[in-house]
């Protein structure tokens, strides 16, 4: 039994299949067709909704999600807004009057995903208190996750920018979601214990794990793979904290990149710059960590920063907890070291001691929202002389999995980075790397861009450049 609200009504819905997505459940069973479909894959944002969730004090917030990725069964419990939802008979909320009065819709087809990515900004901003208008970073990450192919982005950062004018109407409160008995939905198993999930995970062998779904979701609705049992961790209270150790963090498999961007922010400059390029904000507000090693793809955007950290991971199953570097996880294309009912349960990140520094740059075809060609991680310590030591370097993009650069580190290990320093690195890359070429990039562009990052990184290293900051705009 699948028991949500909608745009401030009940609906509890039986028999949906395990792969059901939130855009399916919208358009097929709902009837609210004002949520559209436009990539199938979490690219566009033409099916942006807004999913309202309780914080401990009870009090409803809303975040942005791809509909059209998102597993409808993970909705249980929560209070949907589409773009129906938003009008109070006549009134338009204010982000729809700002669109109009600024003529942000063109061909209209993306514009509800707009409305909605907005009107979650507009959202936090009034439960924050705070006034007057989005400055242009803020507006520019809300929308990174939305595609407008009429090219209408000034009409609509106009309209982003007027919407505090406009009288913000109260939201109605949809009140609590009692439970509602009923059958399970069938193939979707939701455990609220780690007992609970190996349990189901021994008993469903065929079954797939899923936190955010926003790669494993691409299989059912681009490739057309049916995905009859999944088992999801989003309902495992203990996979959602971050726990703090003396030397670093444990990240549960729960825990999304949003609510780990704080932390990142803290202690990781360069990796919380990365993520702000890892997809967009609908994005990151459901994919996880965990997510983007266990799948295992050579252009992931995290493992090779973890690898450059010297990562830790926690594997837990029927026969126990275990713990594995992150250098030994990645067996072969898409394969990892985890065995038959074992799931990856935590990360570790280790903390930067004094001195160490970490660098991190993606290379891709468009600044937002977009796949890497190839990436590089760096991490390392530079003495008072000025030599490197204890250099770690990983690379995604450049092999069948992300790997560590051996040679390059070598040639790197307690040397001064200069000139001769950094051609002796160049040469050591095609040691360490054949890559392919493919539709991102040849394989001598990758090769050049791996170089091209090393040049950048000595500058960031030597002693007259490492205090300028981090910016996105360098990366």
């Amino acid at each position: 039994m699948l028991t949500l609200t909608l745009n401030g009504q009940r609906h509890c819905l039986n028999d949906l299949p395990a792969a059901t997505t939130a855009l399916s459940l919208l358009r097929g069973h709902l009837g609210a067709c004002g949520t559209k479909e436009g990539c199938a894959s979490g690219d566009c944002g033409a099916c942006t909704i807004a999913v309202g969730t309780r914080n401990d004090r009870g009090e409803l917030h809303y975040h942005s999600a791809n509909a059209c990725i998102l597993p409808a069964h993970q909705l249980h419990g929560c209070h949907l807004l589409t773009v129906e939802g938003l009008a109070r008979r006549e009134a338009l909320h204010p982000v729809q009057q700002a669109l109009v009065e600024h003529h942000g819709s063109q061909c209209g087809f993306c514009t509800p995903g707009i409305v909605m990515s907005l009107f979650c900004l507009d959202d936090e901003r009034r439960r924050q208190g705070v006034n007057g208008p989005p400055d242009d970073d803020t507006i520019d990450a809300v929308l990174g996750g939305n595609l407008c192919r009429c090219t209408g982005y000034r009409a609509i950062r106009e309209a982003a920018r007027a919407m505090h004018t406009l009288p913000r109407p109260a939201m109605d409160d949809p009140g609590e979601l009692s439970p509602v008995s009923g059958a399970p939905a069938s193939g979707f198993y939701r455990p609220e214990s780690r007992s609970a999930l190996v349990e189901i995970l021994t008993q469903h062998p065929r079954a797939r794990l899923i936190a955010g779904g926003t790669d494993l979701m691409l299989e059912h609705t681009l490739a057309l793979k049916p995905l009859p049992e999944l088992i999801d961790l989003s309902g495992v209270a203990e996979l959602g904290h971050i726990d703090e150790q003396n030397e670093g963090w444990w990240i549960g498999a729960g825990v999304t990149y949003h609510q780990l961007a704080p932390l990142l922010a803290d202690h990781y400059p360069a990796f919380h710059a990365l993520l702000e390029r890892l997809g967009s904000q609908q994005i990151r507000h459901c994919a996880t960590l965990a997510g983007n090693l266990a799948n295992a793809s050579p252009i992931g955007d995290t493992p090779p920063i973890l690898m450059a950290l010297g990562a830790r991971l926690r594997l837990n199953s029927t026969r126990g907890m275990r713990e594995l570097p992150i250098d030994e996880f990645f067996t072969g294309y898409r394969c990892t070291a985890l065995t038959k009912g074992e799931y990856l349960d935590a990360v570790y990140l280790p903390r930067l001691r004094d001195g160490e520094q970490l660098l991190a740059w993606k290379v891709s075809k468009r600044r937002d929202d977009d796949i890497s060609a190839v990436m590089l991680a760096l991490r390392a310590v530079t003495d008072q002389n000025g030599r490197l030591n204890d250099v770690r370097i990983a690379c995604g993009g450049m092999a069948a999995t992300s790997q560590r650069a051996r040679h390059v580190e070598a040639a790197l290990e307690g040397r001064v980075f200069d000139g001769d320093v950094l051609a002796d690195a160049c040469k050591a890359i095609a040691e360490d790397f054949s890559p392919i070429d493919d539709v991102r990039a040849s394989r001598e562009y990758r090769l050049a861009a791996i170089a091209g990052l090393l040049a950048r990184a000595r500058l960031r290293l030597t002693s007259r450049h490492n205090a300028i900051p981090m910016t996105l705009e360098e990366i």
